[in-house]
């Protein structure tokens, strides 16, 4: 089976989107859905794998990304935009469904199509960030934080500090991620450290700390890691945010409000009748799922969830892709044998 990967753009009046394809155009499909700071090649372990078992791949550019639109208003990034964007590049595949994976910011789009178009989702998959809180706003999430972590008068948002930060100083945030594109992506993209568990995550101490990088607001050099990212792989992201900057980016956490408005209308209340499935990072102590409450309302939100866990970092589709395509092959050969690709 062909697995190479090719590229593709899909405009409208409203919105380009840049995406790459692998595997047969007539095979059942599977969405690749990224989130910040990534891209389409987040899921380069994903799309050849599943290509070469007869699935078609599809992993896009999410707005203000890549060679996506990069629109200039912080509305612009609001969920409901995002999940147009999304149904209108399902449309431009001549398809009426998919099986949407999500990671990061890329899980509540997929969370959002699901119960927002359930007729357009034959299951939906994330990785990280469960169901519920984050769809809900900032202040759900807060609500569900691990007190004995994160006292709440050291840390009234917990490990969601770097979230209020933005919404308090937006353009020193975005400021320092772009001192340094190249820096920067090296100093995010790192694998998980089992070392970590118990303690507070680095994004605790943004606000305490006057930005992601301290006073001088700049990614220190520190040693790439070949655990999630090549040498490749890092020029290719920090080429990418030196193109877009990090407008966009980050204005994806500047909608708490409107997302939690959108979340209103979901159909049935939000609650999934189709197969879902959540993977947690054992070492993913921001979206920490193992021991806090975060994951818990998902439960009452899935009616057929399936979870489990790999032990990596927060890049798991990066650093664990072995781990990360066994489970998601397994999910989908046992929980929607009647999508598997026909031999």
């Amino acid at each position: 089976m062909d697995s190479a990967i090719t590229e593709h753009v899909v405009k409208n009046e409203r919105h380009t989107t840049f995406y790459l394809a692998a595997g047969p155009e007539d095979g059942p499909l599977l969405i690749f859905v990224h989130g910040w700071p990534e891209l389409s090649i987040s899921w380069r372990h994903q799309l050849p794998s599943f290509a070469a078992l007869g699935f078609r791949c599809v992993a896009p550019d999410m707005r203000g990304y890549g060679r996506s639109s990069v629109p200039g208003r912080h509305e612009d990034y609001a969920q409901v935009e995002i999940v147009a964007d999304m149904i209108e590049l399902l449309d431009a595949l001549g398809r009426e469904q998919a099986v949407w994976i999500g990671h990061d910011w890329g899980s509540p789009v997929v969370w959002n199509i699901a119960s927002h178009h359930p007729d357009r989702v034959r299951a939906v998959a994330s990785l990280c960030v469960p169901y519920g809180p984050l769809e809900r706003g900032l202040d759900g999430m807060i609500d569900l934080v691990d007190r004995s972590v994160y006292p709440e008068d050291e840390f009234p948002a917990g490990q969601w500090e770097y979230m209020r930060f933005y919404e308090e100083n937006f353009s020193h945030a975005t400021a320092g991620f772009e001192a340094n594109p190249y820096n920067t992506a090296k100093a995010l993209f790192r694998r998980g450290d089992p070392s970590g568990r118990g303690k507070p995550s680095r994004t605790a101490f943004v606000r305490q700390n006057g930005g992601w990088f301290g006073p001088d607001n700049v990614a220190p050099d520190v040693p790439r890691d070949d655990a999630v990212v090549s040498a490749t792989d890092l020029s290719t992201y920090a080429a990418a945010m030196e193109r877009t900057g990090f407008f966009g980016a980050d204005s994806y956490y500047m909608n708490h409000e409107r997302n939690a408005a959108y979340a209103e209308t979901a159909q049935g209340g939000g609650i999934l009748e189709m197969p879902a499935l959540f993977i947690a990072a054992r070492y993913d102590y921001t979206c920490e799922s193992i021991t806090s409450d975060l994951p818990k309302p998902m439960a009452g939100l899935c009616k057929d969830l399936t979870t489990a866990v790999v032990d990596s970092g927060h890049w798991m589709a990066q650093e664990k892709p072995v781990e990360v395509n066994g489970v998601l092959c397994h999910w989908l050969a046992v929980g929607l044998s009647e999508y598997w690709p026909a031999s």
